[in-house]
């Protein structure tokens, strides 16, 4: 299928061919009819993307400061690598679709297949959405007209913000879409309505749908002529859905409202807002949450939890209902805002539209269902891309996930490391086929089985999340394949039993052993090499320091979620554990002690934790893993104690040692040892040598792992010494 992005570091818009979406837990397949160019955020984004790099960074300068904290910490050329990373990776547009369900995952209620909805679907001839980010469309609604219900949404959660009652007089600052939309729902609420534009065509739409509006562009005073339309008593309330860098617009809004009036914004404003303004006359201002509540909450929209009507009348989904039961009793108007209506194969020349501001809104069209030229090739779950060159012996590899780690470490290191990739796999489809394209990826699709079922590919790499890694690395293994999994291997006992049962009979049944590995980069940076070798010959037990300054992470993240990220220190300080590990001459960890910042009860996160190892050599570690420290400040610094000298490790930049005779050495590259490490696991795959990291230390590393969250709980040293002997046995 074809789908509408926009390249942020050339300003290209193209539409691409990706592999379609797999419905999933929770969501609904549609086939797109109609899908509305949002004039105002989509031409924003263009020409963001075809700004040069001072620009970009002159609009975003909340960005420019995280930029500048990286290159202090990690230095300037990752940090430049990741900028660029980024840039490069295109944005889907597009977020106003109209279609038909063809097909609806578990847990889909009130949709079936040939339903007609409205959703905030992309530019995509198929579109995957959440059961909770659609609604039906009334028979009464044409495609044309429902095109309209999510930018209705925006404005009517707006207004509700606003609460206008019978009689009451609300100013609109911007007729673009929103605006016009607003205006005519505000006008249904028995509002009188008086609209703010530049535009003299828009002025004219607005007083069509029954408000008083003025062209600012003549001259005209927006405060006096709300004073005077409201007998100098001024507004009600001011709905600002302009965009402008401006401060004057809020000074304007402010100076326009009565006594405790109510000014809400869903645009995009200057907001240096001046005290005497709000305190002179005690106004509230808010700003609005795109469609309603639920946005933005995983539970609501990834989940499908939905709110008690009882105690949240007005969700987002509830909104796009409410806006289509407007448009059926013909009380909400489309047609007059549809400037142009442009086929979906022409959609680049629709967004060229956009630079004309006349235009306000432009409608794709896509072909029915019984019209598209190639079912096949829309609903196909496999792309194919040109293939990169390889060496003819080169490990042939496929790759399951493609987020934002996977695009900035994982396929890099392996386009480094020379592995052939002939599959990159994942479920949404986009993010496979943007990989594909731009790292030289034979084939990109939606399903994971295609990799692991395909008898050239040697090598699976799992990026997905935690969650679904055990499961993945133990199908991979009975496929008969060597698997590079990211931390963490598995997020339970049970899961990691198995996998150690897969691996056994991986083992017996195959005629070369396959290599297993799991993504713990930090043993194999150079820095970390260096270290290694001034310890050689050491005769006494290590101690260690860790401190890792990880930075919060909000509670909404999955990474949070222990059903599906396991939590932060089985989903990251797995990391400095296995290096704890490493050092200490991989000594099995044999006692596990923790303790928790803050208090003991259930919601308080397990991610400020000092951590304590012994392992059996008589080393010590000591992991201080703490969220609340500022980005500014360094993330990782290693202090090792060996023998009257200590060598430390300053976040894989600088080592020096202190009480020896030890060169200091520094690196303008922080390298923490991603693309060693892929090197690694692709030469074994390709040679069937040794896993550069043995099977042994993997289960104690994760082992430890989950007795951290055990010793929290149960406030005592967990002993891993039993359990340590029976996994030695399993892997023998």
């Amino acid at each position: 299928m074809k789908q509408i992005l926009q390249n942020l570091k050339s300003g290209n818009t193209e539409a691409a061919e990706v592999a379609c979406p797999e419905v999933r837990r929770g969501m609904m397949l549609v086939q797109s009819c109609r899908s509305l160019i949002s004039a105002g955020t989509e031409r924003m984004l263009v020409d963001f993307s075809k700004g040069n790099l001072l620009q970009k960074a002159r609009s975003q300068p909340d960005k420019v400061k995280q930029v500048l904290d990286k290159i202090k910490t990690d230095g300037l050329l990752p940090t430049i690598e990741a900028v660029f990373s980024k840039l490069d990776e295109p944005l889907p547009m597009g977020y106003c679709n109209v279609g038909r369900v063809l097909a609806v995952g578990d847990g889909v209620q009130g949709f079936q297949v040939g339903d007609r909805v409205a959703s905030n679907g992309n530019h995509a001839e198929v579109v995957l959405v959440p059961k909770h980010l659609a609604a039906r469309i009334p028979d009464e609604v044409t495609d044309d007209q429902a095109a309209f219900t999510v930018l209705g949404a925006i404005g009517l959660q707006g207004i509700r913000l606003i609460q206008p009652t019978l009689g009451e007089t609300v100013a609109v600052f911007g007729l673009g879409l929103i605006g016009l939309l607003s205006v005519q729902i505000l006008r249904a609420h028995g509002a009188r309505v008086i609209g703010f534009d530049f535009d003299a065509r828009r002025v004219e739409l607005a007083r069509s749908f029954g408000a008083q509006a003025e062209n600012l562009s003549q001259g005209v005073d927006p405060v006096a002529a709300a004073l005077a339309d409201t007998r100098q008593a001024g507004v009600d309330g001011v709905l600002v859905t302009a965009a402008t860098k401006s401060d004057e617009l809020m000074h304007q809004a402010a100076q326009m409202c009565r006594k405790r009036g109510r000014i809400v914004l869903t645009g995009v404003t200057g907001l240096n807002l001046q005290r005497a303004d709000f305190y002179e006359k005690e106004l509230t201002f808010q700003v609005s949450c795109s469609y309603g509540p639920g946005r933005y909450d995983p539970a609501y929209e990834q989940q499908g939890h939905d709110y008690p009507l009882g105690f949240v009348r007005w969700t987002e989904q509830r909104n796009f209902e409410a806006v289509l039961d407007l448009m059926r009793d013909g009380r909400l108007e489309t047609a007059p805002l549809v400037s142009r209506r442009v086929p979906f194969a022409e959609a680049g020349s629709a967004y060229e539209l956009l630079d004309d501001r006349s235009v306000i809104g432009v409608l794709l069209t896509y072909p029915g269902a019984e019209d598209s030229p190639s079912r096949e090739r829309l609903l196909a779950p496999v792309v194919c891309h040109n293939p990169a060159r390889h060496e003819s012996n080169a490990a042939v590899c496929g790759v399951i996930g493609a987020g934002g780690f996977a695009m900035q470490k994982i396929f890099p290191g392996l386009v480094k490391a020379g592995a052939r990739l002939k599959w990159v796999a994942s479920s949404k489809g986009l993010s496979g086929s943007i990989a594909a394209r731009k790292f030289g990826i034979e084939q990109s699709t939606t399903e994971s089985k295609r990799v692991l079922e395909d008898p050239e590919v040697r090598g699976v790499v799992i990026a997905t999340r935690h969650n679904t890694h055990a499961e993945l690395v133990v199908r991979a293994l009975e496929a008969g394949k060597s698997v590079f999994a990211e931390k963490p291997m598995c997020l339970t006992s049970d899961e990691l039993a198995r996998i150690e049962d897969a691996y056994r009979l991986a083992c017996q049944t195959n005629s070369s052993q396959p290599v297993l590995m799991v993504g713990y980069n930090r043993r194999f940076a150079p820095l970390v090499q260096s270290l290694v070798e001034r310890l050689r010959g050491r005769q006494q037990p290590l101690s260690m320091i860790y401190t890792v300054n990880a930075g919060a992470i909000p509670g909404s993240h999955w990474t949070q979620d222990p059903a599906v990220g396991g939590g932060r220190i089985l989903g990251e300080a797995c990391h400095f554990i296995d290096l704890l590990h490493f050092l200490a001459g991989e000594s099995p960890i044999t006692q596990v002690s923790a303790l928790r910042h803050g208090s003991d009860e259930p919601s308080n996160r397990n991610d400020t934790v000092a951590i304590s190892l012994r392992m059996a050599d008589g080393s010590l570690g000591q992991i201080n893993y703490f969220a609340n420290g500022p980005k500014s400040f360094p993330k990782e610094r290693l202090e090792v104690f060996s023998e009257g000298r200590v060598l430390r490790l300053d976040n894989f930049r600088r080592l020096e040692g202190f009480g020896c005779m030890v060169r200091k050495q520094r690196s303008w590259l922080q390298d923490k040892g991603h693309n060693a490490g892929f090197r690694a696991w692709v030469e074994a795959v390709r040679t069937g040598g040794e896993s550069p990291i043995p099977l042994a230390s993997l289960v104690n590393t994760t082992r430890a792992a989950l007795a951290v969250g055990d010793a929290i709980r149960q406030r005592r040293v967990v002993e891993l010494a039993t359990d340590l002997a029976a996994a030695e046995r399993r892997a023998a």
